[in-house]
């Protein structure tokens, strides 16, 4: 599910954070496709991927295990039997808690991932002198400046982006199941369904949390050049000098990535289940 999320949406995530980051520099999404294809070209946008892909295969790999688990801490809470069907509303709290647990193991990865993304800009703004764009350069560098707790600068962002996120995310995708299923059972629905589900629970994510990731992709990234201040410092300092819009920048790459990525994460987690529950059922 990680896998297929990055494959079909990391060039509009990397449109994000340079956007998001450096909001002066681009008019608008086809702007930032274009310069970025003209000064780096093609592999531009896919700078992070390896970063990526190991982030969402960890995040989701977390989440969806701890999804399962705190289904059942649900289940206890409002006491009911662990077999029983949890509501669409008792299904987001679930995902909203495991959220908790995924932050862990994204916050370093997202911080290389974002990191490499932008340092085209970081380097073409003055902020960081001519140095190596590779994973293992990015890595080494958070190790000597900041030493391994470096990994987590963005963890109270990415928590306050993740935690209410992932209740709109399993909110959303589990409302539209709902609907497609029409009173049958969700184990029913087909590929169309699930991925616009998916979609659906993506974008009602994004929609929710964009300022709270625009914060946390400016912390990871700027503090490369120096000491960022925290979530508050920062999201005072943008409105303060930019406005509120600018809390927005990267939005349209971002609702496109949204409902195409998640559409494709849903659908590969669903099936690829299936088909790991079928192997089991037949030992």
């Amino acid at each position: 599910g990680g896998t297929a999320c990055v494959v079909t949406g990391q060039p509009f995530d990397t449109a994000k954070v340079k956007m998001q980051t450096f909001p002066n520099m681009y008019k608008g999404l086809v702007d930032c496709f274009v310069k970025t294809y003209k000064q780096v070209g093609f592999r531009g946008f896919y700078k992070g991927t390896t970063p990526a892909l190991v982030a969402n295969i960890a995040e989701n790999s977390v989440l969806f295990m701890c999804y399962g688990f705190c289904q059942q801490i649900v289940r206890r809470i409002v006491g009911v039997d662990r077999k029983t069907k949890l509501s669409d509303l008792q299904n987001a709290a679930a995902g909203s808690f495991a959220s908790a647990f995924a932050t862990l193991v994204l916050c370093p990865t997202e911080l290389v991932k974002c990191r490499l993304q932008a340092m085209h800009e970081m380097q073409l703004s003055g902020k960081i002198i001519q140095g190596q764009n590779t994973v293992w350069s990015v890595v080494k560098g958070v190790i000597q400046k900041d030493g391994p707790l470096g990994f987590y600068r963005g963890l109270s962002s990415t928590l306050l982006r993740e935690v209410p996120g992932y209740f709109f995310f399993f909110g959303g995708y589990e409302l539209s199941r709902t609907f497609f299923a029409s009173g049958r059972s969700k184990d029913e629905l087909g590929p169309i369904p699930l991925l616009l589900s998916g979609g659906f629970g993506g974008s009602c994510l994004w929609i929710a949390v964009y300022p709270v990731d625009c914060i946390k992709s400016r912390i990871q990234v700027l503090s490369m050049a120096g000491k960022q201040a925290g979530f508050m410092g920062t999201f005072v300092t943008v409105v303060r000098t930019e406005g509120v819009l600018a809390l927005y920048s990267g939005l349209t790459p971002t609702m496109i990535r949204a409902f195409v990525a998640n559409g494709a994460l849903f659908l590969a987690y669903e099936y690829s289940r299936k088909l790991m529950m079928k192997q089991i059922d037949s030992y």
